[in-house]
């Protein structure tokens, strides 16, 4: 038979207090009322779940029940603190990571009006590589974030929203008479950036697989971290990069440079992660639904 609230409820008050008197009086029930609460359980599943004494003490079975009632009376007060909030946000905190070219995905416009609607709603975003994002979401430390897939997802929950296209840009025509094939690309002077991740970086990771796929090994003449240096770089002709063409829509693209797709197409996918059966703040929840939304709309 399955546990009810009240029965859960009295079980984490009597574990905590040590008596049922004590658990009575917080729950304003009266002592047979949180004894049956208890006897019922303790019947329908055939287990002791308290040690009788001058002090209540849990049985291995008590024990064992613990968690998964602090888990499912945690949840309904948090599910219920939801819908008291759903309509009127009136404080804490939205806390969010970011995509490494969220300005380009007019997420600046997404603080403004996010906080617009809810003035009184702190904002905490995070702006971090997409490998980042997903792994302080898996931990706890953010409570969900944009990211660029591919990333590592175990405990994430993942909701692609767009796709993005990735172009080959250069300030030099002749390597631009076609679309980028990975054989090409071998050969070009590669200007990448995210240099602190590396090839973890999720469209790093999509060209490493593909030059893996054909045996061969892709090295670029200059790493850096931030996409405006590499452009800045592009335009001075030291060299070649790749950008989302977020990116060459954005004002930030230096004038000059043209842009090829690649052979097959090269694409972004940018999707909200959250973790696994976490409970989100109301004020998260909001902020990511009008994420979701804008990004839908671009």
């Amino acid at each position: 038979m399955a546990l009810t609230m009240s029965q859960l409820r009295a079980f984490l008050v009597a574990a905590r207090h040590g008596s049922f008197t004590a658990a009575a009086a917080e729950l304003g029930v009266s002592q047979a009322s949180m004894s049956e609460l208890i006897r019922r359980i303790e019947d329908d599943h055939g287990v002791a779940l308290f040690r009788r004494g001058r002090r209540l003490a849990l049985t291995s079975a008590g024990t064992e029940l613990l968690p998964y009632a602090e888990q499912a009376v945690t949840a309904a007060e948090r599910g219920s603190q939801a819908l008291r909030t759903l309509t009127a946000l009136e404080g804490g905190v939205a806390t969010f990571g970011l995509l490494r070219n969220a300005d380009h995905y007019l997420l600046s416009e997404l603080v403004h009006e996010f906080h617009r609607l809810h003035p009184n709603v702190r904002v905490r975003l995070v702006g971090l590589n997409s490998v980042e994002v997903a792994v302080a979401v898996a931990a706890g430390e953010l409570e969900a974030g944009l990211v660029v897939l591919p990333i590592d997802d175990a405990g994430l929950t993942v909701t692609p929203l767009l796709h993005d296209e990735v172009l080959y840009t250069s300030a030099e025509p002749g390597r631009l008479g076609g679309p980028m094939t990975t054989a090409r690309l071998t050969r070009s002077p590669l200007i990448l950036y995210d240099a602190h991740y590396g090839w973890s970086d999720p469209t790093r990771r999509q060209l490493a697989e593909r030059a893996k796929q054909e045996g061969v090994r892709l090295e670029p003449i200059i790493e850096v971290e931030h996409v405006e240096l590499a452009l800045d770089l592009v335009a001075r002709g030291v060299g070649d990069t790749i950008v989302a063409r977020a990116v060459i829509e954005s004002r930030l693209y230096p004038p000059g440079l043209g842009a090829v797709s690649f052979d097959p197409p090269l694409w972004d996918t940018i999707a909200l992660v959250q973790r696994r059966a976490a409970v989100l703040s109301p004020a998260t929840v909001e902020f990511a639904k009008l994420a979701q939304a804008m990004l839908l709309r671009s």
